[in-house]
């Protein structure tokens, strides 16, 4: 029953989001939205964390598994994507030195903050 209702609480909140994506302008996924909203309120104290940890830690041990029709996908249009592997290929290699460099350099800031607050 717990994690039914951990599971509800995290499905109305993206039920929130798809909404946000109808009534706003804006070209950003409704998952996207719900995430957000998830965030503030585990910030700010509406929802307590231990409300969603387990549901949340189940989603994310079964995530793999929702890549494969992703890949299943990918194989079956193999004829469309082979002219643009090369190119795909270079700008996924330079998206994930990219975001590790700039994640990297985003984890320094936050521990010599942390060691700043430390040391006052």
């Amino acid at each position: 029953m717990k994690y039914l209702k951990q599971f509800l609480i995290i499905l109305t909140i993206s039920f929130i989001g798809e909404i946000l994506k109808e009534l706003l302008p804006l070209p950003v996924p409704a998952s996207i939205y719900g995430m957000v909203i998830l965030f503030v309120c585990l910030l700010s104290g509406i929802i307590k964390l231990d409300s969603v940890r387990e549901t949340g830690k189940l989603l994310i041990e079964i995530m793999p598994v929702m890549f494969i029709p992703a890949g299943v996908g990918l194989i079956a249009s193999w004829n469309v994507l082979k002219p643009l592997l090369i190119p795909v290929s270079i700008i996924t290699c330079l998206t994930i030195v990219t975001v590790m460099i700039v994640s990297g350099h985003v984890a320094q800031i936050i521990i010599k903050k942390g060691k700043n607050k430390e040391q006052m």
